[in-house]
């Protein structure tokens, strides 16, 4: 999952499709390429056994660590639904809490084992793997969008068979039948992916990179100043976050309404809610990202959405409540589903004909090679050798590949028909059937491009099996479980090619590498939807647009299954024609950015970027915004080598300390603990009415 685009995915991606790796860590995995004697640094130093790799204290920090990021990755999940890249953190904090350990053990001379690289890769694995199905699980997407909460405001399909609340005991049976699938899927394809085809995996190759420089002696005094650096930006955020809690008494109070652009500009949520997590990943993510959420903010709050307002009562009844998906809200939903569609339909087709090109390429290679002799062997170097020799060492047997993924599959056939009672056993078997292609296309693809398209696979199957199950029979909330269990499968699939790609460059075992995923994957079963359910709980207006958590992608994925039943029928007027014309659109921009060259596509806007900010709103834009000058200035004034060095671990900082904070946060309101002050901003005309009613009271 590494750098997952920055999806969100959007994720995106969306959810997958947004996350990419910092700057930094492209950096690292040039240089890591293009040294050809990485191997020789290590060379007096043993390879422990695969066991030896899977330490208890190994598996403790990746549980503390799993904790911490699931509440930061759920955070972002019910905000805005963009992820950024938290591996540097969860390298560095991994490094630092076992270096502490066995520092204090051979202070006491109790030390048994050194800490390894390989050790350090299995927490890498464990972690990523846990905090991963904070966003894979749906609970900003897909699985939020079954609740009633989400269903009521969407207004249609909105019965009982259509609507799935959140339970902690169904959500984390259902995590553990789905989430299994996709390792066993592609496991008995590493070594074709790996060695054979030699397929990138950029993030795979930049985890492993930073984790090799971590375990030599430079490499280990600079991992400890960017880790002063994350705690000192993790403390400030944190302390930031207690603060801003005091002036939250009420609604639109506190620094988060603050209107630092002007009370008009506050209306159409423009402002500046000084928030340090989207400070952070303004930081991590590229310029370009960064932009281009902010020219969807203009494009949409600032030009579509006055103008389309104007036609109330024209276009749509003008006494409409505010909510209904019949009025302005359908078009601000709707319009950024078609570019997001748009975007993804253009990169699956992308990636699909750069992923048969390459086979076709490859099989050519393979014949002619086979019916002649006289063409030289390439030369494998120092470090491939070494590397192949580990990694085909500790085999996976086949058979353990077949019968899990037979079991597992027939346990879900057995088992989320229960959980969904639209989603057909059939259904899930023909799903099945066809989830192996895809895991390895999306794993392929994402070995070529860096770029998993887990949402997109969960987007067919919306429609697919919505429109297979019908509105009569629970098509929506079929079609909505039925992305969980795709998304699931192929999500996992890349990711542990990642993880052996990662694994293969720090000869870390195959087996402790899946033995970890599959740990790993155990806990995010478990710690995903607790946290969810602690947000849940100790947040009661989650999920509604004006909220601090309104879970944007609940409702878009909630009104996908609803058109692939429903039909566009219940579209309010043009706009139809209007997601045809934003459908169309992404894809000619994309196309642009593809065929007019490197020097101009970085000028050019991601379309998926552009359509996050049309149904929630800019602020968050704003501050992704502020955090990209922060860099800007930090490259150009201070010095660019000292930025790329440590921007991630300040942006990592930020992010944790804010995604912390929601913690204790979340207990408060718990507890019954009420902010004591309410911070509110108001007209000079409307604060002459309060102060003349104040006045008419005394």
């Amino acid at each position: 999952m590494a750098s997952d685009e920055v999806e969100a995915q959007t994720a995106a991606t969306e959810d997958c499709n947004l996350r990419r790796r910092q700057k930094s860590e492209k950096d690292g995995a040039e240089q890591e390429a293009e040294d050809p004697s990485v191997e020789r640094t290590f060379e007096g130093q043993r390879v422990p056994p695969w066991r030896e790799q899977l330490t208890a204290r190994a598996l403790i920090v990746s549980f503390i660590l799993s904790v911490m990021f699931s509440v930061i990755v759920m955070k972002l999940n019910l905000t805005t639904g963009i992820i950024p890249s938290l591996n540097v953190a969860a390298g560095l904090l991994g490094f630092f809490f076992v270096k502490l350990w066995t520092k204090a053990l051979e202070h006491t001379g109790l030390l048994r084992t050194p800490f390894t690289r390989q050790e350090n890769t299995v927490i890498q694995t464990c972690v990523v793997a846990a905090y991963g199905l904070a966003f894979s699980g749906g609970f900003g997407s897909y699985l939020f969008g079954m609740s009633a909460k989400i269903a009521a405001q969407a207004t249609e399909q909105n019965d009982a068979q259509n609507i799935k609340d959140p339970s902690l005991g169904w959500m984390i049976g259902f995590m553990f039948v789905v989430s299994f699938l996709g390792l066993f899927s592609v496991v008995a394809l590493r070594k074709i992916m790996i060695i054979d085809y030699k397929l990138i995996y950029p993030s795979g190759t930049a985890t492993a990179y930073l984790i090799n420089g971590f375990h030599t002696s430079q490499g280990e005094k600079l991992a400890k100043r960017q880790v002063w650096m994350l705690g000192k930006c993790f403390i400030g955020s944190f302390l930031w976050g207690f603060f801003q809690w005091f002036y939250t008494a009420g609604d639109d109070c506190g620094f988060t309404a603050f209107p630092s652009l002007g009370l008009k500009a506050y209306e159409n949520r423009f402002y500046f809610d000084f928030s340090a997590t989207y400070v952070g990943v303004g930081m991590i993510c590229p310029y370009l990202v960064n932009v281009s959420v902010l020219l969807g903010g203009i494009l949409s709050w600032g030009i579509m959405w006055p103008l389309i307002d104007r036609q109330k009562g024209h276009w749509y009844p003008a006494d409409l409540p505010h909510s209904s998906f019949h009025g302005l809200n359908g078009y601000k939903v709707f319009i950024g589903i078609a570019m997001i569609l748009g975007d993804g339909l253009y990169n699956f087709l992308k990636v699909l004909c750069r992923t048969l090109s390459t086979f076709i390429v490859a099989a050519r290679k393979g014949s002619s090679s086979s019916s002649s002799n006289t063409l030289p062997a390439a030369v494998a170097s120092y470090d491939d050798e070494k590397r192949a020799e580990v990694f085909l060492k500790d085999q996976i047997p086949l058979w353990v590949a077949y019968v899990g993924y037979v079991v597992i599959a027939a346990v879900s056939i057995v088992a989320l028909p229960h959980i969904f009672p639209p989603l057909k056993w059939h259904f899930i078997l023909v799903a099945y059937v066809f989830a192996p292609v895809l895991a390895f296309c999306n794993a392929y693809g994402c070995g070529l491009t860096d770029w998993s398209l887990a949402s997109t696979y969960g987007k067919l199957a919306i429609f697919v099996v919505g429109a297979w199950a019908g509105s009569a029979h629970g098509g929506v909330l079929a079609g909505l479980a039925a992305c969980g269990v795709m998304m699931s499968i192929v999500s996992t699939a890349s990711d542990l090619m990642q993880d052996f790609k990662t694994g293969y460059l720090t000869l870390a075992s195959p087996r402790s590498m899946f033995v970890s995923q599959v740990i790993g994957t155990s806990m995010g079963c478990v710690i995903g939807p607790c946290v969810f359910w602690l947000f849940l709980k100790a947040f009661e207006d989650i999920g509604t647009s004006e909220s601090q958590y309104p879970a944007p992608y609940a409702i878009i994925y909630r009104n996908m299954a609803i058109l692939g039943v429903d039909g566009f029928g219940s579209l309010p007027k043009h706009c139809l024609t209007l997601c045809y014309v934003f459908f169309a659109l992404a894809i000619i921009v994309n196309l642009m950015r593809d065929v007019s060259g490197e020097k101009i596509s970085r000028y050019i806007p991601i379309p998926m970027a552009m359509a996050i900010p049309f149904y929630i709103g800019s602020y968050f834009a704003v501050d992704m915004f502020i955090g990209s000058a922060i860099l800007f200035v930090w490259e150009r004034v201070g010095s660019k080598a000292e930025a790329d060095r440590f921007a991630p671990a300040v942006a990592s900082g930020l992010i944790c300390g804010d995604g912390i904070w929601s913690l204790p946060q979340a207990v408060l309101a718990l507890a019954q603990v009420k902010p004591p002050i309410c911070m509110k901003f108001l007209s000079r005309k409307m604060n002459d009415k309060v102060d003349n009613f104040i006045s008419s009271l005394s």
